[in-house]
């Protein structure tokens, strides 16, 4: 599937198509607060509501829940444990792992690579 879009970065490209991950605290997402959507860096599917993103003291964008049936997952071991991994279901594009950590209503944790995300201001 991978729609790859010939306009993302080196490292957007590393962390969408490779796996990477970025280092923590290093998107200005963290600290976006206005309301809108955030969408796949890639293919433009709408991921995510404002309404969902929260402050989780990771370093990383964090939502407790996505729009339905954006993502895919699957379990990755590559830090000898297991953890839920999840991809645009539209582009096929890595964007971070799902933990158990989060607040009510969902207690999950989107842990999302900011560089792979386009925020968009309803304003």
């Amino acid at each position: 599937m991978n729609k790859k879009n010939k306009d993302l970065t080196v490292e957007q490209k590393l962390i969408m198509f490779e796996d990477g991950t970025e280092a923590p605290g290093s998107s200005e997402l963290n600290n976006e607060k206005r309301d809108g959507t955030y969408h796949c860096a890639n293919c433009d599917a709408k991921l995510f509501s404002s309404e969902t993103k929260y402050e989780s003291g990771s370093g990383w964008p964090s939502f407790f829940q996505s729009l339905p049936g954006v993502f895919e997952t699957k379990t990755d071991h590559l830090l000898g444990y297991p953890r839920t991994e999840y991809h645009c279901k539209n582009c096929d594009a890595h964007h971070g792992h799902i933990f158990d950590d989060g607040p009510e209503p969902t207690s999950k944790r989107f842990c999302n690579n900011g560089v792979c995300l386009v925020f968009k201001s309803k304003i």
